[in-house]
């Protein structure tokens, strides 16, 4: 068998060097075709689609990120004339999150560094020009740090300096905010902003500075009213948290009685954020001297004895002039004035002898009764709250499965308004009000949004591009073989088959004839110069005439 299949091999090559030259050329040009496609098919299937990146990158963004690629072994190329990076299509993503946790691209905004290079000779103007470019770019960088701003712009107008005062103009600031997708700023980020680019200006205002997003939503204008009015950002954030606090605790305590879906609730909170503060001094009388608190007390007790120079009691009597003067043996007793005033004095009637004086004082001191009262109250205190709560109708379902609603029983209402007044503290004394309405909802009404035919489906759509991929490949596979190399070997197959019949009848009719063989080497010559006397008989004959002029 492996000698059939060689002579077999070998008969069809010598047959391929007796081809034409124009059938060779043919057969090797549908060979390397069909090899041709198949690389291509290959190189076409494992090399993967390319997609933009980044464009329009700074050269510096552009070396960095580029930097950042090497190391992350990911292949790029350009396009356009390197004014885009493109990398794998199913890896874009990836990497701009990856690059963008680096900070990456940082864009193409110049700071102070373009100070860093003036030329000598560069006029004022000039230099004026460049440091308000570099502190615009300077303050872009500081406000792209902020997590939730992807992209930052600030303009300033700054006003040339007047010697006159009522010529001076004060200078205004415009941002322009681009933020990231998904992510908002609050009010104390937008007031920081407005704050951090007034810091870094003279004699700019607060409220000279404009903020807008990418939307072209004004983002300075509540940031202005609060200041008008008073309120700042923090007294607002706490203003709405309250309110959400209290909102979230209805709701949760109304949930599991009404239904996730069948509960309301808004509360409007009036806070008091003014600072108090007041000192009072109280005093009040004792009521009980024996239980009260002596401070202090002081005895003072003086002694004396001395002698009596003037006799006499000091009255009237005394100053009339004496009686005349008479023999009786006994003496007349003394008037009763001047007894009693001896008496009431406490000395002896005697007009004569010594004098005894006793003085005693005494002196107590009691605490007073005082009370010093220091009170601060606390800033942003409750000073009344507004309730609203709706609740939907019950709901039920009848032995026919058909749901119907139908509103709560009047106790049913009352116990959700006990749970209510206790969940939000009710104190009718600060002026609380509470209102809960029981009525029927109103179902969103849903966007129906038809399904896509089975055709338009993305996945169909994808999974069609490639099955028509392969199948054009395979097409011109299938051409080319069917179309090109089959005729090719059936044509070869067909003079094999031709030879080997020339063959046997030649050695049938040397047999019978007793002919010598013909050498199939010789045969071959033959028909190949047949061949060629059919394709070119003016050759064949210019070669049989040199042939009889060269014998001649």
């Amino acid at each position: 068998m492996a000698v059939d299949a060689q002579s077999s091999l070998m008969s069809q090559l010598q047959l391929l060097n007796r081809l034409p030259m124009q059938k060779k050329f043919g057969l090797m040009v549908a060979v390397a075709a069909i090899i041709a496609i198949l690389v291509g098919g290959w190189i076409w299937e494992t090399t993967p689609d390319y997609q933009v990146l980044y464009s329009n990158l700074s050269d510096k963004d552009g070396g960095e990120i580029i930097a950042s690629l090497q190391q992350m072994n990911i292949p790029y190329k350009f396009a356009e004339g390197g004014g885009a990076l493109l990398i794998p299509s199913d890896k874009v993503h990836e990497i701009r999150l990856k690059l963008a946790t680096q900070g990456l691209p940082r864009g193409s905004l110049v700071g102070f560094e373009l100070l860093d290079n003036e030329k000598f000779g560069t006029s004022q103007f000039q230099e004026q020009v460049n440091y308000q470019r570099g502190l615009e770019g300077e303050l872009a960088r500081t406000i792209q740090s902020l997590a939730p701003v992807q992209s930052a712009r600030v303009h300033l107008a700054i006003p040339k300096p007047s010697v006159f005062v009522r010529d001076q103009e004060k200078p205004s600031a415009s941002v322009l905010l681009n933020i990231f997708p998904g992510k908002t700023l609050d009010q104390s980020q937008v007031t920081a902003i407005a704050h951090l680019v007034s810091s870094s200006v003279p004699e700019l205002s607060v409220k000279n500075v404009t903020i807008v997003d990418q939307n072209g939503n004004l983002l300075s204008q509540p940031v202005d009213a609060l200041l008008m009015s008073g309120m700042d950002p923090g007294q607002l954030k706490y203003l709405q948290e309250t309110e959400r606090s209290y909102i979230k605790r209805i709701e949760d305590i109304l949930t599991p009685v009404v239904g996730a879906s069948n509960v309301r609730a808004q509360v409007t909170a009036d806070l008091d954020f003014s600072q108090v503060e007041h000192t009072s001094e109280t005093y009040q009388p004792n009521h009980d001297p024996a239980s009260a608190a002596i401070r202090s007390q002081q005895i003072s007790e003086t002694n004396s004895n001395s002698e009596q120079k003037a006799n006499g009691v000091p009255g009237a009597l005394s100053n009339q002039p004496p009686a005349p003067v008479t023999a009786p043996v006994t003496a007349p007793a003394p008037p009763p004035v001047a007894a009693s005033a001896a008496a009431a004095a406490g000395k002896p009637a005697s007009t004569s002898g010594n004098t005894s004086n006793m003085q005693k004082d005494s002196t107590t001191n009691y605490e007073v009764d005082k009370t010093i009262e220091h009170v601060k109250h606390p800033v942003g205190s409750i000073k009344r709250l507004s309730v609203a709560v709706v609740v939907n109708y019950e709901k039920t379902v009848d032995a026919k499965k058909k749901i119907a609603y139908k509103p709560l029983s009047p106790m049913e209402i009352r116990q959700i308004t006990d749970l209510v007044k206790e969940t939000m503290g009710f104190n009718a004394a600060r002026g609380d009000t509470l209102n809960i309405v029981n009525t029927a909802f109103t179902p969103p009404e849903a966007d129906i949004v038809p399904p896509l035919p089975w055709w338009k489906q993305p996945e169909v759509i994808a999974l069609a591009g490639t099955i028509a991929k392969y199948l054009a490949f395979a097409g011109v596979v299938l051409y080319l073989i069917m179309g090109v190399i089959r005729p090719a070997m059936r044509n070869i197959k067909a003079e094999a088959a031709a030879a080997s019949a020339r063959a046997a009848e030649a050695e049938e009719a040397a047999q019978q004839h007793h002919v010598p063989q013909i050498n199939p080497i010789d045969q071959a010559t033959a028909e190949a110069a047949k061949e060629l006397a059919r394709q070119n008989p003016q050759l064949v004959a210019n070669v049989i005439k040199g042939w009889v002029s060269g014998n001649e």
